[in-house]
């Protein structure tokens, strides 16, 4: 359910920063287009889910500018404007998620992984790992801050 969620907070970011669509338009836009689509992982998107979706789209919109900061840091070699805008838009979801919500990191960029394979290019789970990893080595060594993992 959540890798459903997360999915759909990509999906409606990516309309909202690459479209200019408002962010509840794009959520309730990308919703529909979901909607026809529970075969792909068997399981329908409840309202839990939704409420998740959008709780990460919130959160990152309220952080944003702490999220971003803390993304270029981490990104070596890469300029926002280079990257895959749909990477970009995992990136910045899972970043959020790792510095603001309780979700234990392994699983967080499990998905991420699994989100970016399938929306992004042939590289781009590999990418996506190799940030997230980096961020991840980061956050370990102290260098950037979270709130408390759960388990």
């Amino acid at each position: 359910m959540l890798r459903r969620a997360r999915e759909l907070a990509m999906r409606a970011l990516f309309a909202h920063t690459q479209g200019g669509v408002e962010l509840e338009e794009a959520l309730r836009h990308a919703l529909e287009e979901m909607g026809g689509d529970e075969e792909a992982y068997g399981e329908a998107l409840d309202e839990e889910g939704v409420v998740f979706a959008r709780r990460l789209l919130a959160g990152y919109k309220a952080h944003q500018e702490e999220v971003d900061r803390v993304l270029r840091d981490t990104v070596e070699g890469w300029d926002f404007a280079q990257m895959s805008k749909t990477d970009l838009t995992v990136l910045r979801l899972a970043t959020y998620e790792m510095l603001y919500e309780p979700t234990p990191f392994a699983p967080l960029i499990e998905v991420a992984v699994k989100i970016a394979n399938r929306y992004g290019g042939e590289h781009s789970g590999a990418f996506v790992n190799g940030v997230l990893g980096r961020l991840y080595r980061r956050i370990q060594e102290g260098e950037v801050s979270t709130v408390p993992k759960e388990g």
